[in-house]
């Protein structure tokens, strides 16, 4: 491509000359990627497409360009489909075309969007790093592109930063609703109540949130077919895509649920080797994740079945299959999100369900290192003596395994402390607990 040509469409996505639209500002993202970018490494951040990598890129921009000038900032959105040939002689170019026209007076700060397009980005962005010719972030929607392979060539030289989609608390913003403590909370129960069923039903893709709710699950749809053949059937050169189809369909409804590879073998008419690579494929697209049993050695982790989880409640009500059960399950799978989110800045973190071998089960292990730190249950309704006895019975019986004081049961809205075989149960209401109250 012709340099004229490079910078025409440079221009449309740079601070050069103009404003951009950067969205509602997602703050603690930024404040961890600014942190990132001045620590003279590489910043990654991935996530499922539509999460909001993008506007965070271009916030985080933004903030550069404002500190450092606009002519010391170069945004490269390679799905820019002016860009046709997408290979290392066109990275070459663009910064090539950006250093003779724009003339940066430091070492500027590069933003490179869907990296992955280009195959073997990760060497352009190595020297362009060990020579100091730029400061660099990049993003993608799988994890494996910017996670394994980029590792491969810069060990100890990058930092990953994952973008969920909106928490719930981001979520009340997008809506214009901030709650800054309980009273806050209390004065506002009512509407905040009705904006969880929402975030239940239509999840936190930032779009959907802000779209009316006749378009949010055609919207949704969208999303879903574009992780599933984008990140996945073009980019793996998946054949049995029928499988694949049915396999996403079967997480989407059975979300919160233990499965294997071999009791799908039936179903999908596929072997347990194909079952597995699909639901990598899955996962490396942020389209779902899995929990693992908790337990002291790989083998019995390896073994037993893991939960499977949704990235996105909205994902699940616009592609699964809907059942009486939804609720509960939705609220689990919600909280797993969250745990997800919150471990996820914390690498010495795991995070994993627990079962005994009296077949009692708890939804949710945090571990820290090989010691477990946590045990949350999740419980919708605990009105039910029964109920409420079943899930304590299993909390306590997995307290005492792993040798925890305190644990807590997750609720709709009850909330209370009590002390059962010398144990401390706390009941949080979910809303509280996401919001971090």
């Amino acid at each position: 491509m012709r340099q004229d040509e490079i910078i025409e469409i440079l221009n449309d996505w740079n601070f050069w000359r103009k404003e951009l639209d950067t969205g509602k500002e997602r703050a603690h993202y930024i404040a961890r990627a600014e942190a990132y970018m001045g620590s003279n490494m590489v910043l990654t951040i991935t996530g499922a497409r539509r999460s909001g990598k993008s506007y965070i890129m271009r916030q985080l921009a933004r903030r550069v360009a404002e500190r450092d000038g606009a002519r010391n900032t170069l945004i490269v959105n390679l799905e820019d489909s002016r860009f046709a040939e997408l290979d290392l002689p066109l990275l070459d170019a663009i910064f090539e075309a950006y250093l003779e026209n724009l003339k940066p007076d430091m070492v500027p700060s590069v933003f490179i969007d869907e990296a992955q397009r280009v195959s073997g980005w990760e060497r352009w962005v190595r020297t362009a790093h060990e020579l100091r010719r730029a400061k660099i972030a990049v993003s993608g929607s799988t994890a494996s592109i910017i996670g394994r392979d980029l590792a491969t060539l810069m060990t100890g030289r990058h930092l990953d930063l994952t973008v969920f989609p909106l928490s719930f608390a981001e979520f009340l913003r997008f809506k214009g609703i901030e709650v800054e403590d309980r009273v806050d909370f209390a004065s506002r129960r009512v509407e905040i109540r009705g904006m969880l069923k929402e975030y239940l039903e239509y999840g936190g893709f930032p779009e959907v949130v802000l779209s009316k709710p006749e378009v949010k699950k055609e919207i949704l749809r969208g999303y879903f077919e574009d992780m599933t053949e984008k990140d996945i059937v073009i980019r793996h050169r998946v054949r049995n895509v029928a499988a694949l189809r049915a396999l996403a369909g079967f997480y989407m409804t059975n979300v919160s649920s233990p499965t294997t590879s071999n009791s799908l073998e039936k179903f999908l008419k596929a072997d347990a080797g194909t079952i597995d690579r699909f639901s990598s494929y899955l996962e490396d697209a942020f389209v779902v994740f899995f929990v693992r049993r908790f337990a002291h050695s790989v083998k019995p982790q390896e073994k037993s079945p893991k939960k499977v989880y949704a990235i996105d409640t909205g994902l699940c009500n616009a592609v699964g299959f809907r059942t009486g059960e939804n609720r509960g399950k939705l609220i689990e799978n919600v909280v797993a999100v969250e745990l997800r989110r919150r471990v996820a800045e914390d690498p010495s973190c795991g995070m994993y369900y627990w079962k005994g071998t009296d077949g009692k089960e708890v939804d949710f292990v945090i571990a820290e290192g090989a010691s477990a730190s946590q045990a949350i249950q999740v419980c919708w309704d605990v009105s039910s003596p029964e109920t409420r006895r079943r899930e304590v019975r299993a909390l306590i019986r997995c307290m005492d395994e792993l040798s925890l004081k305190e644990g807590m049961v997750i609720t709709e809205d009850y909330e209370g402390e009590e002390d059962v075989d010398g144990k401390r149960i706390a009941y949080r209401a979910v809303g509280k607990w996401l919001l971090g109250l």
